[in-house]
């Protein structure tokens, strides 16, 4: 049997993604741990939310003593962008019912990233649900493993893990910046939440940086 060399190209890519990106879920799990949330609640977090930015918000605000509407109300501007990946997505995957909920359920940066690099709509369809299950499936799994691990060692800060939320962020922003005046907006992002943090209650810093990145976007 004779296997499509585009086909093949669409499936290294997707499943290259996934498990790189999945196994960003391990520090996810340690920062879960270290903010005191159980191994249940951290891997219930990637299970319903999976949204890697707003899951490391959410341990960060609550782990820091935030409050539980600065988590939400941060997670969920963070989020928004996937609203807008669905808008894109739609026409392509043209699901509807039970399918639609499940393929919002992946609609990511990297299955739609994936995606769009396709040539054609079959080829865009695969690329998306290959890459957005996979990661999904081995964030979650990284996630029970980073959780479970940080539990058995103690006190996880002992080990350095309370540095894994703002790590994580780290990584996950860095690849994304590509120009000049993305360095100019994440650098002035960085300066407002240092300048508020020592003022502001838990995740007041975190909200505002993310108004001042949509009020950036919305001028472009």
């Amino acid at each position: 049997m004779s296997i499509n060399p585009k086909t093949s190209a669409v499936d290294r890519t997707a499943l290259s993604v996934a498990f790189t990106v999945g196994l960003y879920g391990a520090a996810f799990g340690a920062a879960g741990i270290t903010a005191n949330f159980s191994i249940l609640q951290t891997c219930l977090l990637s299970l319903l939310l999976f949204s890697g930015a707003s899951q490391f918000a959410v341990v960060g605000i609550m782990g820091a003593g935030g409050a539980a509407i600065s988590a939400i109300a941060t997670a969920t501007l963070l989020g928004f962008r996937n609203a807008l990946y669905g808008v894109q997505m739609a026409p392509i995957l043209k699901v509807t019912g039970i399918k639609r909920i499940l393929a919002a359920q992946i609609t990511i940066d990297e299955s739609t990233a994936v995606a769009t690099l396709q040539g054609n709509d079959t080829d865009r369809k695969r690329g998306f649900y290959l890459t957005g299950i996979g990661v999904y499936i081995f964030w979650n799994l990284f996630t029970f493993l980073g959780a479970l691990g940080a539990s058995k060692i103690g006190n996880p800060s002992v080990w350095g893990l309370d540095a894994a939320v703002p790590a994580a962020f780290c990584g996950l922003v860095w690849p994304r910046l590509k120009d000049k005046r993305q360095f100019i907006i994440s650098g002035s992002a960085i300066g407002l939440a240092l300048l508020l943090t020592p003022i502001a209650p838990a995740g007041v810093p975190i909200i505002t940086t993310v108004i001042l990145a949509v009020i950036f976007g919305w001028k472009k």
